[in-house]
């Protein structure tokens, strides 16, 4: 029995530093509230390569096919993309900041 590799997880450095940027704001009111979401965002993150087109595809996505998708968890909303060998995270925002199409 062949064995299906699971596409990699990799990272927009925007999406990246965004993460990092919305922990340092939630660290300055609650540390253990901060860890939790960046635990959290990150769990699900992991998570993606065993079921990619688990959420729905991104409506924020011009021209979409599908293959960009995006999930929300404690108000921040991750897009990502998927091909055949990766998944790439794009960007992570919270979800009252006006949406951006691209």
């Amino acid at each position: 029995m062949v064995k299906k590799s699971l596409p990699a997880v990799l990272w927009d450095k925007s999406a990246y530093i965004s993460l990092q940027r919305i922990y340092e704001y939630i660290k300055q009111e609650s540390p253990l509230s901060a860890e939790k979401v960046r635990e959290e965002i990150l769990t699900t993150i992991l998570r993606l390569p065993e079921n990619p087109e688990k959420y729905s595809p991104d409506r924020f996505k011009k021209n979409n096919r599908g293959n960009y998708r995006a999930f929300e968890k404690h108000s921040l909303r991750v897009a990502y993309k998927i091909t055949n060998k990766e998944i790439k995270i794009l960007r992570i925002r919270h979800v009252k900041q006006e949406p951006m199409n691209y």
